[in-house]
């Protein structure tokens, strides 16, 4: 019914846009006619139409009730998919939480109006207006699903089964299972390592994982060469770690549930270190270029309806955004395995930021470190 409304809504006050002086920033207060298709970025299995697979597919669904047309591309890292929505092509970006602030600050996401997302008001509280969605008392986006980075090892290598990250960042440990340890290939996972340095090394002061100032970025750094030396792969495409766990070439490392899901091998499990992780909460976010962006509206809804939020966080192997999305699922256990609107279990997860210079702990009397010096420092520990 929502999304039937948005097309009678009176005439819309959005406009097309594609150079840089015709960027929008601000949010709308009211929506206009459809027109016709959208552009989508987001990550692989969010934007399914049955191509890939037949039962595989939400996105008709939504081209039927809309008469909007989808096309859409995917990406494989934060740093392609910034590269990508500075292009213009794409009128909605699903983007992870080291990304979502890279393309506010870069003018690359327009503010939304949530009133205009009716399903959004059954997102968890805990999701919405976060420090990864929202700036300055604008919000920037609707949250998609969530999940954690986990601990995965195979309980036939790794024995006793371990509790803490010192699995993957203690030389004692590392030197155990050496070429059989797995990271995940990208400069947030220096906030991995920060987050274990935080519980152990408390004298470092760092209060959060994601605002380090220079000393603690070092220290951070100088972990993660140490552990490079044991590192048999560094991963990015989730396929490629669930062969290597099978393979038995990976014991040991960082994961997604998802993962851990796919992987035949009874003797491959997961945990939740003690203590805790770092996390994902995607958010579908417009582009401050749409060409559609009622269209881009009326996306950013319905993947909010439970059915098609259900769908797209079970194919991909998340927590869907919503109680009513659990409701939906088709497996009675989904919500459960992924933990979904738990809150005590979110405040052990640290979700993905992306560093600034302005600290994120809130300290003024030092400069932290910025995205792309963590670029460079994750350019340095892969040698």
């Amino acid at each position: 019914m929502a999304l039937a409304c948005l097309s009678l809504v009176s005439v819309s006050v959005l406009a097309a846009c594609g150079s840089e002086d015709d960027k929008k920033t601000d949010a709308v207060e009211k929506l206009g006619k459809l027109e016709g298709k959208v552009s989508i970025l987001a990550w692989p299995g969010y934007v399914e139409d049955g191509s890939n697979d037949p039962k595989v597919d939400w996105v008709s669904a939504f081209e039927k009730k809309t008469g909007c047309e989808v096309t859409s591309k995917v990406y494989g890292t934060s740093d392609e998919a910034l590269n990508l929505a500075k292009s213009g092509e794409y009128d909605v970006i699903a983007a992870s939480g080291d990304l979502s602030l890279r393309l506010i600050a870069s003018d690359e996401a327009q503010a939304i109006n949530t009133d205009l997302v009716p399903n959004y008001e059954n997102v968890y509280d805990f999701l919405k207006d976060t420090e990864w969605n929202s700036q300055d008392g604008k919000n920037y986006g609707v949250p998609h699903g969530y999940g954690a980075n986990l601990l995965m090892f195979n309980k036939s290598n790794v024995n006793p089964a371990p509790t803490s990250w010192s699995a993957v960042f203690d030389k004692a440990e590392l030197a155990k299972n050496k070429g059989k340890v797995t990271a995940y290939d990208s400069p947030i996972y220096i906030a991995d390592a920060a987050l274990y340095l935080m519980k152990t090394q408390p004298d470092l002061g760092i209060e959060n994982p994601y605002a380090l100032d220079q000393k603690q970025l070092d220290a951070a750094t100088a972990l993660l060469k140490e552990q490079r030396q044991y590192v048999g792969e560094y991963w990015s495409d989730y396929l490629k770690e669930i062969q290597a766990f099978e393979t038995g070439d990976s014991v040991v490392g960082t994961t997604w549930q998802v993962i851990k899901n796919n992987i035949k091998d009874k003797n491959v499990e997961v945990t939740l270190p003690t203590e805790g992780a770092t996390a994902w909460n995607d958010t579908w976010m417009l582009s401050s270029q749409a060409k559609s962006p009622n269209c881009a509206y009326a996306w950013m809804d319905y993947i909010l309806s439970p059915e098609a939020n259900a769908q797209a966080t079970e194919y991909f192997g998340e927590a869907p955004n919503s109680p009513q999305a659990c409701e939906k699922t088709t497996d009675p256990k989904h919500c459960e395995t992924f933990h979904a609107g738990d809150e005590e279990y979110a405040k052990k997860l640290w979700f993905w930021r992306t560093p600034i210079k302005k600290c994120l702990d809130g300290r003024t009397d030092v400069e932290c470190t910025d995205y792309a010096q963590w670029t460079q420092a994750w350019t340095e520990i892969k040698g």
